[in-house]
């Protein structure tokens, strides 16, 4: 079985106070509910688990319902951490899941094509990741005033998600990241502490995520653009 954790639990602390960026209307309906529907409709998964805040269960129901979403889903609370969420979500999936992959919700241009993709990578190698490789010149600062060197943009990718992996192997190296009390900022970070390559899947479209304000144009228009096609 293929399963997908859309991780949902987050406060989008960014957007500023009282502002909730997953229910933000953006190409006609919430963002986190374009997030959902692409899931929905890929062939190639089977199972949703959708990790929230603890007490918002019936309004991603309401999602549910208003967009009628149809593939089986089951809602999960979020945990401290993003890392924290991921593990409650893996602990929700079902016994027979082999392959799950781990989503942000506020990434809405996510398409069939690239879930597909990172899958069959996961399948293959254990771990997988949607990346893209970096165009712009990277500088490293220590103060965030300085310019210390600068990188190799030829060896450097931004990762995105799907982060998608066979169960038992990002479960025992989430596991690893929780025995050792670390903090991860994605998931195949857990899979180079115990040594697990991770394949990158070069993304063909744009993938961006909703964080700021100013984010929301942008992805307006790949998501009318991806209607119109």
């Amino acid at each position: 079985m293929n399963s997908v954790v859309i991780v949902a639990a987050g406060r989008g602390t960014r957007m500023g106070p009282g502002v909730d960026k997953l229910f933000l209307e953006v190409a006609g309906r919430p963002v986190v509910a374009h997030t959902w529907a692409v899931f929905d409709r890929a062939a190639c998964v089977e199972e949703i688990i959708l990790v929230v805040r603890d007490g918002m269960q019936n309004a991603f129901a309401e999602l549910a319902a208003r967009f009628g979403f149809a593939k089986p889903c089951r809602f999960t609370a979020g945990g401290a951490e993003r890392q924290d969420s991921v593990w409650n979500g893996l602990l929700a999936l079902s016994a027979a899941s082999e392959i799950v992959a781990i989503q942000d919700a506020a990434r809405p241009c996510v398409t069939e094509a690239l879930i597909a993709a990172t899958m069959q990578a996961a399948r293959e190698m254990g771990a997988a990741v949607a990346a893209q490789p970096v165009t712009d010149t990277i500088k490293e600062s220590a103060d965030g005033q300085r310019v210390e060197r600068t990188l190799d943009r030829a060896r450097l990718w931004a990762v995105q998600t799907p982060q998608t992996f066979r169960v038992e192997v990002i479960r025992r190296a989430l596991a690893e990241v929780r025995r050792r009390g670390l903090r991860v900022t994605d998931d195949t970070a857990a899979c180079e502490l115990i040594g697990q390559p991770v394949r990158l899947v070069p993304c063909a479209t744009p993938n961006p995520k909703v964080t700021r304000g100013e984010d929301l144009p942008y992805v307006e228009l790949l998501l009318g653009r991806a209607t119109a096609e």
